[in-house]
């Protein structure tokens, strides 16, 4: 188990501490099933919930949610259910009046799927009697165009990540200590379609150069090995020759990419660094890694035509995924199909004909 596995696994056992103990069991029965970062997801979901319980329900209000027992999820309705979901647009945590938060229909929807998850596992195993979640619809989510960089606007990003030209002041003086850094994490991310938990994931054992590829742990705890090409294996070797003299963290020794703490660098960071860089390259856009994947898999669409290749890369289970966010290049080719056959022959057409 990596350093990070180990740290998210802390992070998640102290999570669990705070929730009602017959979801130690929940978690427990899907562990294998789901990766920890997954878990983690739905331990901040259900904390959430429990802690609405605990403020806005009256036969809840008082109850440490810690203390809620199997007999009090008998008596959740879905009107409790439908009120979590109104309440989640807009709220405060206790420890945080000051700050606001807010969750659109995906939000919601992945915090009642939590929900719809815990009850269903305690449900078959028999420990309620019913699983009214499942009586609460999903909140209709409506479909967002894929959002991804043209080949200009990513040659455009890589060139400005290795310059920083675009920088402010402030920014550019640490760039001097990140700029090779900053260019192995972006051109990792356009040239293999990486998940961010991967890409922070990743340790220097990890990298084969003679096949150039890296191992890699993907949702739900499977190892592959991901291939690159010439591009990111230079980008990572000059980046690694000065890694490598990095005397990094007890604890990180191994992580390849780290924070100017000289620990391994975490999603919010990256999240931050290639908002930071995006700007410059494509300001009307709204890049973020996931975008960066995008850019990938819709590039290695257009040039191989192969939807299951391209799931099988990114790791997607279900290839009707793929084709749903990928797929739609074919809408050029739908535009080229629409002017290729002509009902009429133009009169300079008609013309040479006769001539």
């Amino acid at each position: 188990m990596s350093s990070q596995q180990q740290q998210n696994m802390k992070k998640l056992r102290m999570i669990l501490k705070e929730l009602p103990s017959f979801c130690r069991d929940f978690f427990r029965g899907i562990e294998h099933t789901t990766s920890v970062l997954t878990r983690i997801g739905y331990a901040y979901d259900l904390r959430l919930f429990f802690e609405f319980l605990c403020l806005e329900i009256e036969k809840y209000v008082g109850t440490a949610q810690s203390k809620i027992t199997l007999d009090s999820i008998e008596n959740i309705t879905p009107v409790d259910i439908e009120m979590f979901l109104e309440y989640i647009s807009l709220y405060s945590r206790p420890e945080t009046p000051e700050i606001e938060h807010q969750n659109q229909q995906s939000g919601k929807a992945r915090k009642l799927s939590a929900l719809r998850s815990l009850m269903s596992y305690l449900f078959k195993n028999g420990h309620i009697s019913k699983n009214i979640a499942e009586l609460v619809d999903l909140p209709k989510i409506h479909e967002k165009p894929v959002v991804r960089l043209e080949a200009d606007e990513v040659a455009t990003l890589l060139d400005q990540v290795e310059s920083g030209e675009t920088l402010t002041q402030h920014q550019k003086a640490y760039h001097k200590m990140t700029s090779l850094r900053d260019t192995a994490i972006m051109t990792v991310f356009l040239g293999t379609g990486i998940r961010i938990g991967e890409c922070i994931g990743l340790n220097i054992s990890d990298i084969d150069f003679q096949t150039n590829g890296f191992r890699i742990t993907r949702k739900g705890g499977n190892q592959v090995i991901l291939y690159f090409g010439d591009e990111v294996q230079k980008a990572l070797a000059d980046y690694l020759a000065v890694r490598k003299s990095v005397l990094a963290v007890p604890g990180h020794e191994d992580a390849l990419f780290l924070s100017l703490q000289k620990k391994r660098i975490c999603s919010r960071a990256v999240q931050n660094l290639v908002k930071k860089y995006a700007l410059g390259a494509s300001p009307l856009k709204k890049i973020s890694p996931h975008k960066l994947r995008s850019t990938y898999g819709t590039s290695l669409y257009h040039e191989t035509g192969d939807i299951y290749l391209v799931a099988d890369v990114l790791g997607h289970r279900d290839v009707n995924t793929t084709k749903k966010h990928y797929a739609a290049i074919s809408d050029s080719k739908r535009r080229m199909a629409a002017k290729a056959v002509k009902l009429r022959d133009t009169p300079g057409e008609q013309l040479s004909d006769r001539d």
